[in-house]
């Protein structure tokens, strides 16, 4: 229930992804720095008058969703951000750097995201 009305919170902020991504470009001065789930929620309730515990509710609907729909094999279409869909991958034969030895690696399921065009591009202005 609240996962529904952290969504619909979510839907009716009104900014376009350009500008999300433009403001995201302009912030990211210090290289190397990393956002965690909690830095992300604050700065949602921040901008859009929320409280930290639904801004917090928004990223981890957002998250549950992708995880959901990944584990169902479908693919979470984010547009101007990009697309994540999980992919099989085959057994496959390794080696050990350590000995040298080779091993064989378990076939295993992995999540691949691909950027959006609009998102490739504000990385490379």
């Amino acid at each position: 229930m609240q996962e529904a009305q952290a969504f619909r919170t979510f839907q009716a902020v009104d900014r376009s992804s350009e500008e999300v991504l433009d403001a995201g470009v302009a912030n990211a001065n210090q290289a190397g720095q990393r956002d965690s789930t909690n830095e992300i929620a604050d700065k949602i309730a921040g901008e859009h008058s929320l409280t930290k515990a639904q801004g917090k509710a928004i990223v981890e609907a957002v998250i549950a969703s992708i995880t959901q729909a990944a584990i169902a094999g479908n693919e979470t279409s984010l547009p101007g951000f990009g697309k994540f869909k999980a992919k099989a991958m085959p057994e496959r034969e390794a080696r050990n750097p350590a000995t040298g030895a080779t091993i064989k690696v378990a076939a295993a399921r992995k999540l691949a995201f691909t950027p959006a065009k609009a998102l490739k591009d504000a990385l490379n202005k």
